[in-house]
């Protein structure tokens, strides 16, 4: 498994613009080959928004990194201080804190 996380600040869209264009595009997410599970995050006070993504391997992270949804995160200009961080699940300890599938 891996994780990428997601984040950025909102660039003159207010918190429920926002929300609304989340809900309008999360069904693109939900087909993304690959994908376990995204959690949208919110940070009203620090104007902090993103998401964690679960994919079931590296090659599937990997894809996504190449798509178009990947791109129009990168070069949206709604989207300032853009960072994306990728992380590999360490199996072990994390079987036995409850994650299936590591």
């Amino acid at each position: 498994m891996h994780v990428l996380v997601i984040n950025f600040n909102l660039n003159d869209v207010s918190r429920p613009e926002y929300e609304a264009v989340c809900d309008e595009v999360a069904s693109a997410f939900a087909d993304c080959p690959g994908l376990v599970t995204k959690h949208w995050l919110a940070n009203e006070e620090t104007n902090t928004y993103g998401g964690v993504y679960v994919w079931q391997d590296e090659q599937s992270m990997l894809d996504y990194k190449q798509s178009e949804l990947f791109d129009g995160i990168q070069n949206n200009p709604a989207f300032a201080n853009v960072t994306v961080t990728d992380f590999e699940v360490l199996a072990a300890p994390s079987k036995i804190t409850g994650v299936a599938g590591s």
